[in-house]
Parts: structure tokens; sequence; C-alpha cells
């Protein structure tokens, strides 16, 4: 097997669509050589122009040398047939999710390659060991899965299937720093690891809006403005589109025997029926013109002209108190007709109110888990007074803090949706899918999470997290929110998240 480092390490690319273009930049930005193929006719040649232009645009634009970006211009051949990889030190396939076409395709590639020539490929959804079973030479097929935009995503998914040698998981590691990914070595799995690991974040907005405790655009701002994610789950459904999202969600779904922590929701497949696929077809949880979304409904609860006024604290901790004096909350004894306010975590309005033995009518809870610099959730029990909420919302708007509220939940919409996020990524260390830390740094890489899902436990507080989700499944009486035994040991042991066995 050549050593990676090699000046004349050749790579071979067979799919010249936008995936396999991606490869192909990196590759040669990364000093190697690259056979790209494609079946369409000309295919090839035209997907090096593409590549040609994307490279000289980063001159143009500051962002390389002329004479480097020429240079690795030089290194791109297109080629017209299979044979034509012969020369090839590794091969990665990107064409069609089709396994029947994959498997023809390998045993095509592995009659011209050498003996050592590493064969991989960039399947998102497809097992490795699945396309590996018609190989003859299994020990050097693997998975490389690269995401979309492949110049601008910095991570390569490195996945091992049942009989891919260290030898070869070790070398697709260096191939992936040569083309200046961030490389981490996933268990070949359904989903493998980013695409697994994603599916609590839709799937858990997806259960809150069907359960109508809040609507989609109230969600995406929570997980915006308190957590801090780039995109709530719905903008980013409907950027990636519903087309895509739902049937990798049932894949994944089933490859797991149907668990019930990442099944997803009635609404989800609707919006698949409806053809309502998101930015691409001008609707989907919200109506585009374009990349705009228009006629957006607003998270921000107008609390119709009612006045801030003060409130009595039910179960406080020292945070609340905190938070009021901060926010500008008058804080006074019962006085019998004053909002109750509580900072429950895991527990719903109607719980709170029942331990406190308080009126259920005037409580109002609030979550102070996340950041509450610029948006605070707050939610009422059935038969509240709406007043109440209202002279609360007042207040905390007058503190600067937009106000999303909602119906009762157990955890409302962040804790829930950061518990189950943080669980997944639990359960995934877990089952050895990859290194805690690693888990981490994909979510990050891959999704743009702001914190892994093992890093977000943590921040919360495991025994927050595992409380959370004890409450949640305790509420409902669903496995949906089962705590893992990783998580589960951890909190009760007071350990730090990342601690392995």
């Amino acid at each position: 097997m050549k050593s990676v480092d090699a000046s004349d390490y050749t790579l071979g690319v067979v799919g010249a669509g936008a995936m396999g273009q991606g490869i192909a930049q990196v590759s040669v930005q990364g000093g190697m050589t690259v056979l790209i193929q494609d079946a369409r006719e000309g295919g090839a040649a035209k997907a090096k122009e593409a590549i040609a232009g994307r490279l000289r645009r980063l001159v143009e634009k500051g962002r390389m040398a002329e004479a480097e970006a020429e240079a690795a211009i030089g290194r791109l051949h297109p080629i017209e047939k299979i044979d034509g990889l012969a020369p090839a030190d590794a091969v990665v396939e990107a064409v069609f999710e089709d396994l029947g076409v994959k498997q023809e395709l390998f045993k095509a590639i592995e009659a011209v390659v050498s003996a050592d020539c590493l064969i991989t490929s960039n399947t998102s959804s497809i097992p490795i060991a699945s396309i590996a079973r018609v190989c003859e030479k299994r020990d050097r097929i693997a998975g490389l899965h690269f995401f979309n935009p492949v110049p601008l995503m910095k991570l390569v998914e490195v996945i091992r299937a049942a009989e891919t040698s260290d030898a070869a998981v070790t070398a697709l590691t260096a191939l992936g720093k040569r083309m200046t990914r961030t490389p981490v070595v996933v268990k070949d799995s359904p989903g493998f690891l980013v695409n697994m690991g994603g599916r609590a974040f839709s799937t858990e907005g997806l259960r809150i809006a069907q359960d109508q405790i809040a609507t989609p655009s109230q969600i995406d701002a929570v997980m915006r403005d308190c957590w801090h994610f780039r995109m709530g789950p719905f903008e980013l459904m409907d950027l990636t589109g519903m087309d895509v999202n739902y049937p990798v969600s049932q894949i994944v779904y089933d490859g797991y025997m149907q668990d019930p922590r990442i099944k997803t929701a009635p609404i989800h497949k609707a919006m698949f029926d409806a053809g309502r696929f998101g930015r691409k077809t001008g609707g989907g949880w919200f109506d585009y013109q374009g990349a705009e979304a228009v006629g957006k409904p607003s998270p921000d609860h107008d609390p119709a002209g009612a006045e801030p006024g003060p409130v009595s604290l039910v179960g406080d901790d020292g945070r609340l108190s905190t938070f009021c004096r901060d926010v500008g909350l008058a804080v006074i004894p019962d006085d019998g007709a004053c909002p109750l306010l509580a900072a429950p975590i895991g527990k719903e309005a109607t719980e709170v109110a029942l331990e406190a033995g308080a009126d259920a009518k005037r409580m109002v809870c609030i979550d102070l888990l996340g950041d509450t610099g610029a948006r605070v959730t707050i939610m009422t029990a059935p038969g509240a007074d709406p007043n109440q909420r209202d002279t609360v919302a007042a207040g905390l708007i007058a503190g600067g803090r937009k106000v999303t509220a909602i119906k009762d939940s157990a955890g409302f919409i962040g804790q829930r949706m950061a518990a189950m996020v943080a669980n997944l990524g639990c359960y995934m260390a877990e089952i050895g899918l990859a290194t805690p830390a690693d888990i981490d740094l994909a979510m990050r890489l891959g999704l743009n999470y702001p914190k892994g899902p093992l890093e977000l436990a943590e921040q919360m507080g495991v025994a927050n997290c595992h409380g959370i989700l004890a409450a949640a499944q305790a509420s409902t009486g669903e496995d949906r929110y089962r705590p893992t035994g990783w998580l589960r040991r951890r909190a009760t042991l007071g350990l730090p998240i990342h601690t392995e066995a």
C-alpha cells in the first residue's frame, strides 16, 4: 500500500456530479493526481471545466495563488472508462444511491486496480459491508463519506466495515487529512454518525409541533436564540428538503430496528406526501420566494397591551430570583392575585403547581436552562389565566427580552430538544459508533452544531439532562425519552459525560 504522503499519489473519483467534483477539487488542492470518470459521455471533461472555474474564482477572490490553482488544475485528468483507473492508489465512488449499481461498479473497479488499491464509497445511507460483499479483497473496502459542498464542509467520515483492515483505516484517515478534511473514524451502521446523530434535532422538533405545544416558527427561534443553533429544525428541513430528510429518517429508523428515540412524526410524512419539500418547491414548513421565507409567522408573544407587574416565586433555588433582578421583574410575597413564577427543569407547569399546592391558573413557568439574554420561553398549564401570562411577558419584554409563549410541556422546547440531542449522542458513544470526542467533533463539523451532543449534556448538567428525559418519559409514557445507560450511569455517579468505561 503506497504512502498517502507520496508526491505521485493518485486518486480515482467515479461519478462527476456535485459530490464527485467536490472530492476531486479538494484532492487536487491537496497535491494529488486525480483521475475523474463519469458514465455520461463527456461528463468527466465538463467536471474538469467546472472545477477549474471554481479554482480560478478563488484566485480572483485572493484566496489562492494563480500558480497554485493552475498546478491543481493540471493534476486533474478526465478519463472515459473504468479501466483508466488502473494507476490509482485509492478510488472514491460517488454515484447515486443504488446498492446494485454500486456493487457492479465495485466489481469493475476491483478488476482493473492494483491489489493494494483502496476502494471506497461516498454513500450516505448504504452499509459499506453490503457493497463489499461482492468484492474479492474486502479488507481494502471502506466508506469515505464527505458532506456537501465538499470544499466548505471540513468533515469526512471514514467508515470501517466488518472486514476493513486497520491499515486501510489508517491510510484513509491520512488521505482525508491530505485532502484538508478532518477525518473521523466511524463504525459501519445505518446513517453512519452524522446522519444518525442529526435525527434527534429534527424529530423532537416535529414531535413538539405535532403535539401543538409550539409552532415551527417558535421552535426554530428558541433553538437559534436560546441554544445557538445556526438554524432551527424546520428551517433546516426546508433547506435540505423533505424529499431528502424524510427518507433518510426512515432509513435510519428502520436500520435501528425502529428505535422510538429516532422515530419521526406523522406531520413529516404528510409534508413529504404533499410534495412540500421546502425551498426547492417554494413551500415546506414555510413559504418561499427563492431562498427567502415569506409570510413567516412571528415566534414572539404579544401581551396585547398588558403592563408589567410584580411576581411571586415558587421553588426558587437562586436562579430565578437572580434572573428576576437582572431583567427587572419585581418580586413580592404571594398576595393571592399576582402571577406565580417558577423555573422547572423537566417538569410541566401542571406538575409544578400540584407539587407546590399553588394556584395553577396563576402559574407561569419560565425556562432558564438555555441562554435568556435575547429570548425567554414561558409556558402555562391548561385553564391558566392569560392575563397572568401576559403580565409576566410584558415584564420580560420591558427587560429587553423577546418572549415565546407555549403550551404545557415537560421540558419546554429547548430542554427537551437539547436533552434528546445529547441522549442520542450518548447512545452513539454507548454502541461504539465513534469515540465520545469524535462524536462531538463530527456533529460540530458535519451539522454546524454549536456544541457536540455530549458537550451539550455537560453544558446542561448531566443530572439535569437525565432528569429532563426521565420526566418526559414519565409524562408521556413513551420509551422515546428513555435515558441511555451511558447517560444514566454518569448522572448517577456524578461523572463527566465523556468518561469512558
